[in-house]
């Protein structure tokens, strides 16, 4: 099988986790998960990084350090992965959904400028929504496949209206607006080092914060909120939700071979899209000239989906559509969708994303080339 998004283990991991092993450092404190957040923050440009256990958990604590709570609202994209609406729904709070732009797959922001003018008010330094009066106190923009949206214009849109942004940016490690990166806009960010993401844990997350109050306060909470180093004191709600020492020695790893994965991502799509672009009906995610994405997963658009699918799979090509948007499943379905055309669903029924792991070879790509372009 020729991996979707497999990893690449080409560094030091073997030698930092028989470190963790040899010396029994395995569990969640440790120099590898300092040293870990250490390299993160640094390379995402912010002041601080904590590490959790996933990107869900991150997202999790995320909303919980910003006061999201029962009866809350928090403004999501319909296009993502599952993990942001779950971690929203986890604080009793319920996602309002606005659809996908149609080039670049990311939040429609003239769909969301609209809503918040026309369909919010606010009341006591919040946004509330006005049909109901629930109040909205946060705009969780998600890096889809590692592209951008226009941040300048969706930060000033979260200003004007007393939104706090917390950025789901657990597909957009190594992406940049503006030369700023990805997760660094934020009150906070997060990444993911789930087994297919551009660098690995197997599973883990990240926070990434420039406010010190907020990292102490996302590392208390990760680890159950003990509050005296030797009794098992605990002074609030918290939770088991730390990297571990031996993942982190994998991630010390990875990050050590980032620079050259990107670049590889690099190389990966501009040969697909020398050998595809023309063929058929066959599209490209749009991004800005002020983006430079990671290429995390790169993904065609096409009326050929299904057929694409099903040739490249047969062959042991590993390829898989897009996510189902939120408002189709049966958890979101009553939720609140801001759209005009749905562009969702067309978006969900034309896209694939086809096989890239960084250590995927040239003549590997020709060959998943080949078998698209046979479906023409």
């Amino acid at each position: 099988m020729l991996l979707l998004s497999g990893p690449n283990m080409a560094g030091n991991e073997w030698k930092y986790v028989k470190d963790c092993l040899d010396t029994g450092w395995v569990s969640s404190v440790g120099a590898y998960v300092d040293q870990f957040e250490k390299m993160t923050a640094a390379f995402a440009g912010t002041r601080y990084a904590v590490a959790t256990s996933s990107g869900t958990t991150a997202l999790h604590i995320c909303l919980l350090m910003t006061g999201v709570g029962a009866q809350d609202y928090v403004i999501a994209p319909n296009i993502t992965f599952i993990a942001t609406c779950n971690a929203i729904k986890y604080t009793g709070a319920d996602p309002i959904l606005i659809d996908t732009d149609a080039g670049s797959w990311q939040m429609d922001l003239n769909l969301l400028q609209s809503f918040l003018e026309n369909e919010t008010e606010q009341r006591n330094g919040f946004c509330h929504l006005k049909k109901d009066g629930r109040r909205i106190p946060v705009l969780m923009p998600v890096h889809v496949l590692g592209n951008i949206c226009d941040m300048d214009r969706l930060m000033a849109l979260a200003a004007t209206h007393h939104l706090t942004v917390i950025e789901d940016s657990t597909e957009a490690l190594g992406s940049f607006y503006k030369g700023k990166h990805a997760g660094s806009f934020g009150l906070l960010g997060t990444f993911s080092y789930n087994g297919n993401k551009i660098i690995t844990t197997g599973g883990g997350g990240m926070i990434v914060t420039d406010d010190e109050a907020l990292a102490k306060r996302a590392k208390h909470l990760t680890t159950q909120a003990k509050s005296d180093p030797f009794e098992y004191r605990h002074d609030e709600i918290g939770y088991n939700y730390r990297l571990v020492n031996v993942a982190a020695a994998m991630g010390v790893a990875q990050m050590e071979q980032l620079p050259g994965f990107l670049a590889r991502k690099l190389e990966i799509i501009a040969l697909y899209k020398k050998e595809l672009e023309g063929v058929g009906d066959i599209g490209f995610q749009q991004v800005s000239d002020t983006v430079m994405p990671n290429w995390w997963l790169p993904t065609i658009s096409t009326e050929k989906q299904r057929e694409v699918l099903k040739v490249l799979n047969d062959h042991q090509m590993q390829s898989r559509p897009f996510w189902v948007p939120m408002n189709q499943l049966p958890m979101f379905v009553e939720n609140i969708f801001v759209q005009t055309h749905n562009v969702s669903d067309a978006v969900y029924q034309r896209c694939l994303s086809i096989p890239c792991s960084t250590n995927i070879s040239n003549e590997e790509i020709l060959a998943v080339c080949d078998k698209i372009k046979g479906v023409y």
